[in-house]
């Protein structure tokens, strides 16, 4: 039998995006406690997740939301990687208050924010061990987070996953029109 790789590429990427996806489990915690929620988007979930991003640019004005709605396309998949927020009880004044007990319940624990941060840049390096394309977006994962896609979690990040010639999510030109 003779497989192509072009025949068997999407396959490569969603196996791939598993792995990436026990890279975020596994990364360290603070306090070792895991507060990270994690979820791959394929097909027809990247279509309606860029005509969020689409509706979010009407809604701000933010041009780069349309350049990243076009741009979202271009993946094969997509990882988003959120975090619950959590008071953490280290009373480490990371947030800008002295203690967790003064932090207003709007104000993420900052160990949550390290948290979700080391769980993306674990993610991206296993994309990176399989030689694959990819780019950190808030803007795709605010638009998940307004979707509800993580529940529960204040924060989340996306990262288009694509395996082509020339990475997609680089050199992108902005958005001039409406």
């Amino acid at each position: 039998m003779i497989q192509n790789e072009r025949g068997i590429r999407h396959e490569h990427v969603l196996q791939a995006v598993c792995q990436m996806m026990t890279a975020a489990r596994t990364a360290p915690k603070g306090k070792g406690i895991d507060i990270i929620e994690i979820a791959m988007v394929t097909d027809g979930d990247i279509r309606r997740l860029s005509d969020k991003l689409i509706e979010m640019s009407g809604e701000t004005g933010l041009k780069f939301f349309l350049r990243d709605a076009d741009n979202i396309l271009q993946a094969e998949a997509i990882l988003i990687i959120g975090t619950r927020q959590q008071v953490q009880g280290l009373n480490c004044a990371h947030c800008g208050f002295k203690t967790c007990v003064e932090k207003p319940a709007a104000v993420p624990c900052t160990i949550n924010s390290v948290d979700l941060g080391i769980a993306i840049g674990s993610a991206c390096a296993t994309a990176a061990d399989w030689r694959l394309d990819t780019r950190v977006m808030f803007s795709a994962g605010l638009a998940a987070q307004k979707m509800g896609w993580l529940e529960g979690c204040g924060s989340v990040m996306a990262i288009p996953v694509s395996a082509s010639s020339k990475n997609p999510f680089f050199d992108r030109k902005p958005k001039t029109d409406k």
